[in-house]
């Protein structure tokens, strides 16, 4: 379904179009991303546990401070949502909006999830995107957003008259077992 347009585009429509995406703060004072330090601690990896995530389902595990996590699409490209809490203080949560604010609606290695307030601190960091390679599309985007809001059952009432309580539980496609995925560390 196409919107019909109500207004006439001004002569730089198109180089309007074309602009990258702009951060809404300064960053520069936050620390930067250590590449070094967080390749070091993910050679010495070692699985675990591993949990399956079926479609249309949900799942919850928790990550200690300073352990990894990794999200592999395990039958192809997937959308899901990725919700963090803090274990300890279930009002800490992820704020998905102070994220995009702070690093953009796109996200990949060296951005941080931030949490709500009154802590808003990196509750985890992106360490690795083996989608990275896609960069920036033509409309400015990129693979993992964080544009809207997790699924709710209380969007679902209000669009189909249902509630639906299933929210896979990851925020971006990654490829096939073996070779994608997405670590963080939990802050």
């Amino acid at each position: 379904m196409t919107k019909r347009t109500h207004t006439t585009p001004p002569s730089d429509a198109e180089a309007r179009r074309r602009a990258l995406p702009v951060l809404t703060y300064s960053v520069e004072q936050l620390s930067s991303f250590d590449a070094a330090f967080y390749n070091r601690a993910r050679a010495e990896l070692s699985e675990v546990a591993e949990i399956t995530v079926p479609p249309r389902d949900a799942k919850a595990f928790e990550v200690p401070a300073g352990h990894f996590f990794r999200i592999v699409s395990v039958e192809g490209p997937q959308v899901g949502d990725l919700n963090l809490w803090n274990a300890h203080d279930l009002t800490e949560r992820f704020y998905s909006g102070k994220t995009r604010a702070l690093h953009a609606t796109h996200l990949t290695t060296g951005d941080r999830l931030w949490s709500t307030f009154p802590t808003l601190r990196p509750m985890a960091t992106i360490t690795h995107d083996t989608l990275d390679w896609y960069g920036w599309d033509e409309d400015g985007a990129g693979v993992h957003d964080i544009i809207g809001t997790r699924c709710d059952p209380y969007t679902n009432l209000l669009l189909k008259g249902t509630e639906y309580h299933h929210c896979l539980s990851l925020e971006f496609d990654a490829g096939p077992r073996g070779g994608a995925g997405s670590a963080a560390r939990r802050s």
